[in-house]
This record gives structure tokens, sequence and C-alpha cells, in this order.
């Protein structure tokens, strides 16, 4: 509903009372008239009534520690934490992060499906994409959910990661070999 020369956040304002039922209409009402003059005043009062920054940091850490569960198809992960973002409307987390947070929750399954729909092979690995925006928007898209401007496709190969090899590991190889290359001295007296 647009209004010429109406603000759409005095709209916001005036049409919030409707939206509003049991606790959150009682606490607009008994707030003292005109103590609330701008949107931005609402909602600062209205998340510090219901979102105290101990619940907000507690719904925060849940988006941030979730993981898909074991007997969970995609689509049962994708809505719990879609739940759990509503749960917290000002989380503060950028549409990047929280696809990060979900795709890195999911099984390697899950995973794998997702790179191959967004035209990749299968063995993406994470967090090592040059532009991870651009490949995230191409599966997010594709599963369902659209974002402003035109679907993107993964069209190049990530850089292929080289695991290196630590001190400890080349240790325990080269320890591994010796014992394997090494006769007891009572072998060597056979020969």
């Amino acid at each position: 509903m647009k209004f010429p020369n109406v603000p759409s956040t005095s709209v916001k304002l005036m049409l919030f009372p409707f939206s509003l039922e049991g606790a959150a209409r009682i606490w607009l009402e008994k707030e003292p008239p005109r103590s609330i003059l701008t949107w931005d005043d609402l909602v600062s009062k209205f998340i510090n009534k219901f979102f105290p920054p101990f619940k907000t940091t507690n719904l925060r850490n849940e988006i941030l520690r979730f993981q898909q569960r074991f007997n969970k198809t995609f689509y049962e992960a994708w809505d719990r934490f879609n739940d759990l973002l509503r749960a917290c409307p000002h989380h503060g987390f950028s549409e990047l992060h929280q696809l990060d947070t979900f795709y890195n929750a999911l099984n390697s399954n899950d995973q794998d499906s997702l790179n191959f729909a967004a035209g990749g092979s299968g063995t993406l690995p994470s967090n090592t994409i040059t532009n991870p925006k651009v490949d995230l928007k191409g599966i997010t898209t594709r599963s369902g959910v659209a974002y402003q401007g035109p679907t993107i496709y993964a069209t190049f190969s990530p850089p292929k990661v080289v695991e290196r090899e630590t001190e400890e590991r080349i240790t325990k190889k080269r320890t591994k070999n010796k014992a394997k290359t090494t006769k007891p001295d009572s072998e060597w007296k056979r020969l």
C-alpha cells in the first residue's frame, strides 16, 4: 500500500498495532502516549521488551550451532534453520553468513547434492571459493530461495586444495617405513 508523500515507515507505524495480540498488544497499550514517534523507536522498544540481551544471545548461539540432525532430510533441516532465524529476526547475520552456516551444518551427502546442483563436481571444499556469494546465490536460487538480481551459475573450478603434511605425520611415515625396511639382527645373521 503506497500513499503519495507518506513515508512507508509512517504507514508501518500506524498499522503495526493491528498485527499484535496477547502480551504484545497489552505491552503496546501500556506504553505512554506519544512515547513512540518513529518506526525505529517502536522497533527498539519492542526488541528490548520481547528480546532481552540474554535471550538474543541464546537465539544467536542456536543459529550458530545449528546442525542437520542425523535422520532429517535437507528440507526438514532447511525448515528448522529458517524457524531459528524467524525466532530471532534481529540476529544481525548477513545473508552470506546465514547460507554459510546452513551449508556447513549439512551432512556431506546434502552438501554434495547442493554442489552438484550449482554446477560443481560434488567435491567443493568448504570456505575455499574465491567468491562464495556468487556460488551460494546460485545454489540457493535453485533450491527455491529467490534473491534480487539474476541467477548466477558457478562456471569456474575452485583452486585445488593441497593438504600439507604436518611434521608429526611426516615423522610417523618415516618411522613406519623404517620399521618395514629394518630387519632384526637374527634376520641378518641368517642371510
